[in-house]
């Protein structure tokens, strides 16, 4: 798996999983809901994202093409 996937997944598990906390415990987790997003939303201008900077340093391949080791 490679740096693009991740940092997908981990956000959708991010939104789903607060999205559930809301409903089931308190509203406030709406804030959660809210911080992925506008994280999100940055990232895509800035090209900037904590957890890529993470996976990068644990040296997770980039691209698909990193993990065969081309």
């Amino acid at each position: 798996m490679y740096i693009e996937r991740i940092v997908r997944i981990v956000a959708g598990a991010f939104i789903v999983v607060s999205l559930l906390l809301a409903h089931f415990q308190s509203p406030y987790w709406l804030w959660f809901t809210g911080f992925v997003g506008l994280n999100l939303f940055q990232s895509g201008f800035t090209q900037f994202c904590p957890l890529f900077v993470i996976l990068e340093k644990l040296g997770v391949p980039r691209f698909p093409s990193d993990a065969r080791g081309k």
